[in-house]
C-alpha cells in the first residue's frame, strides 16, 4: 500500500497531529515529501505532496495572507501541509487552522523534536516498500501466467489467471480486431465493443497502447496493448478494471503482455511454414497438378481438397496496397477461428485465396470485400480441386470485370450469363451506342418516321416484318420503307448478321 497521511499519523515515532481535515487523512496519498518556506512554493510542485515548513517567511498576523497560502497549495495538488512548531512560532496559528479546514486541506502538526527528514525517510521507505511489495508480486504473478501459458489451453488459461489478479476482465483480439479468447465468459461481448478503438490502434506499428473508457454503460477503464514485434500488430489484449491500474498491476499486465507476444510469435513462425507449404499446394493446383497437391496436402488441407472449392483474386482498386495484406490477415483470421483451411498466396499487389465454396472463411473474405472500396475482386464457381485451373480463370475474368465496371466484386454467374453489357466498359459503351444510333436520331427529330423505334421493333422480332409492323400499328409497306431509310442513313446493309448485331447492341445500351 502506497503511504498515506492516516498511515504517517499512526506512526509513534514520528508523533505527528492532525489539526484540521483529519478526516481526509485516509485517502490522502503522499508520492512525496518537500520542505519550503516560500509563501508560494506552487510551481515547484508536482501534486500528490505532503508539504513540511516552519512558516518562517509566512505573514501570520494576516488571514487573508493565510488563505491564499493555502488556496496555491490545494490548486497544486499538495495532499497536506505538515507545519513544525518551536522553532519560528510555538504553536500553529489559528488563523492557518481555520484556512486549512475551509479547503479541506490535511494539517498536521509537527513537534519540535521531529525533523522533517524523519517524515521524508517514512514515506520513502513506504514508498520503496510499495514497490518492493509491487515487484514480488509481479513475479509471482509473472510465474502464475507462465504456468497458465503452458497448459494445453494456455491463452485462455493465460487470461484468465490475468483477469482474476486484476480482479477485472481480459480479452485478446486478433490482427483482423476479432476477438479469440476472453475471460470471465462475458466478457466477450464487452470487448467485441472495442471494435472501433483496436482499429484505431491497428494504425499504429507495435508495441503501441491507449487507455480508452470502457463500453457504454461500464464504468470501465480498458488498456488496449497491441502484441507483435514487427511493424504490423498480431493481436491485440484488453484488460478492464474498475479501478486504475496500480503498479503492480501494470507489472502483471507487462507480463502478459510478453507471454502472449511470444505466444503469437512463435505461431507465426508455424503459420509461415504452414503458408509456404500452402503456397506450393495453390500453384501445383493451378498448373493442374491436383492428385500430386493431394498427396502432398495430407491432414493438413486434404480435407480442402475433398470438397467443392471456389478461387477469389484480389487486387488494390488503386493504390491501396495495403489493403490486400489486410485482407491476407483476416483470411487468416478467419481460418484460425473456424480451424477450416484454406489456402492464400500473394504474388505482388494480388491475393489469391481457394477457399471451401460454403465455409466461414470465404464469408468472412466477401465481408470485408463488401466493406472495403479499397479492393475489387472476382470469384470462380464452385469446383472440384481438378478444375481449380479454370476456376482461377474464371475469377480473373471476374475480377477485370470488376475493374471495368467500378465494382468490388463480380461473381463467374454474372460473368457466364446474361447479357454481355455488363462485361464491357460503360463509357466505351454508351459512346459506341451514341455514335451509331445518331445518325436516326437526327432523323427522327426533324424528319416524319421514328426510325430508332422501328428498328429496334424489326430487329427485337427477327426480321419479321408482319409482327414488327404490328407491334408499330403501321402497314408492313411503310416498316419495309422505314428499314429502306435507315440502310441509307448508316451506308450499312441490315442484310449483314453483324450489323445487326451492333445496332441491337446499341440500342440495348441506349435502354430501348
Amino acid at each position: 500500500m502506497p503511504p498515506t497521511l492516516a498511515s504517517l499519523l499512526r506512526n509513534p515515532a514520528l508523533k505527528l497531529t492532525a489539526l484540521a481535515g483529519g478526516d481526509h487523512a485516509d485517502a490522502a496519498t503522499v508520492r512525496w515529501v518537500h520542505t519550503s518556506e516560500l509563501d508560494d512554493p506552487a510551481p515547484y510542485l508536482e501534486g500528490g505532496e505532503l508539504l513540511l515548513t516552519t512558516g518562517l517567511k509566512l505573514d501570520m498576523g494576516s488571514p487573508d495572507a493565510l488563505a491564499q497560502y493555502v488556496t496555491r497549495l490545494a490548486r497544486a495538488g499538495v495532499v497536506g501541509l505538515g507545519f513544525g512548531v518551536g522553532l519560528s512560532h510555538e504553536t500553529v496559528p489559528e488563523a492557518l487552522v481555520e484556512a486549512a479546514e475551509a479547503h479541506g486541506l490535511p494539517l498536521l502538526e509537527v513537534p519540535r523534536k521531529t525533523p522533517f527528514i524523519a517524515i521524508s525517510k517514512a514515506v520513502s521507505a513506504a514508498i520503496a516498500a510499495e514497490q518492493y511489495q509491487a515487484v514480488t508480486a509481479g513475479f509471482e504473478a509473472q510465474r502464475e501466467l507462465t504456468r497458465a501459458a503452458l497448459a494445453p489451453d494456455g491463452t485462455s488459461a493465460l487470461l484468465a489467471r490475468l483477469a482474476a489478479h486484476l480482479n477485472g476482465w481480459a480479452a485478446l483480439y486478433d490482427a483482423s480486431g476479432a476477438v479469440v479468447a476472453a475471460a470471465p465468459d462475458w466478457a466477450g461481448r464487452r470487448a467485441a465493443r472495442l471494435a472501433g478503438e483496436v482499429d484505431r490502434l491497428r494504425g499504429k506499428p507495435a508495441p503501441a497502447s491507449a487507455a480508452v473508457a470502457g463500453p457504454a454503460g461500464t464504468e470501465d477503464r480498458v488498456q488496449l496493448q497491441s502484441l507483435g514485434t514487427g511493424r504490423r500488430p498480431r493481436g491485440f489484449l484488453a484488460v478492464g478494471t474498475e479501478e486504475r491500474l496500480d503498479t503492480s498491476a501494470r507489472y502483471i499486465v507487462h507480463a502478459a503482455v510478453a507471454l502472449l507476444t511470444l505466444s503469437l510469435e512463435q505461431s507465426r513462425t508455424l503459420q509461415d511454414t504452414e503458408q509456404r507449404l500452402g503456397g506450393a499446394l495453390l500453384r501445383m493446383l493451378l498448373v493442374g497438378e491436383a492428385e500430386h497437391a493431394r498427396t502432398v496436402a495430407g491432414r493438413l488441407y486434404g480435407g480442402l481438397l475433398e470438397a467443392p472449392v471456389r478461387v477469389l483474386v484480389a487486387e488494390p482498386a488503386e493504390t491501396a496496397v495495403e489493403a490486400v495484406g489486410l485482407l491476407a490477415e483476416r483470411v487468416e483470421a478467419a481460418s484460425l477461428r473456424s480451424a477450416e483451411p484454406v489456402l492464400a498466396v500473394r504474388d505482388g499487389n494480388r491475393l489469391t485465396v481457394l477457399a471451401s465454396a460454403d465455409g466461414a472463411v470465404l464469408a468472412a473474405a466477401l465481408a470485408a470485400l463488401d466493406s472495403d472500396d479499397d479492393l475489387v475482386a472476382g470469384l470462380s464457381a464452385a469446383v472440384g480441386s481438378a478444375a481449380v485451373p479454370a476456376a482461377h480463370e474464371q475469377a480473373g475474368r471476374a475480377l477485370a470485370v470488376a475493374r471495368r465496371r467500378g465494382r468490388s466484386l463480380v461473381e463467374h454467374d454474372e460473368v457466364g450469363s446474361g447479357s454481355v453489357l455488363p462485361l464491357l466498359s460503360e463509357d466505351a459503351v454508351r459512346a459506341f451506342s451514341d455514335g451509331l444510333l445518331r445518325p436516326l436520331r437526327e432523323h427522327d427529330a426533324t424528319a416524319r418516321g421514328d426510325l430508332v423505334a422501328s428498328l429496334h421493333a424489326w430487329l427485337s422480332r427477327h426480321g419479321q416484318w408482319d409482327a414488327a409492323a404490328a407491334d408499330l400499328g403501321v402497314h408492313r409497306h411503310t416498316l419495309r420503307y422505314r428499314m429502306r431509310r435507315v440502310e441509307e442513313i448508316l451506308g450499312r446493309s441490315l442484310d449483314d448478321p453483324d450489323v445487326r448485331m451492333e445496332l441491337w447492341l446499341a440500342l440495348k445500351a441506349a435502354g430501348r
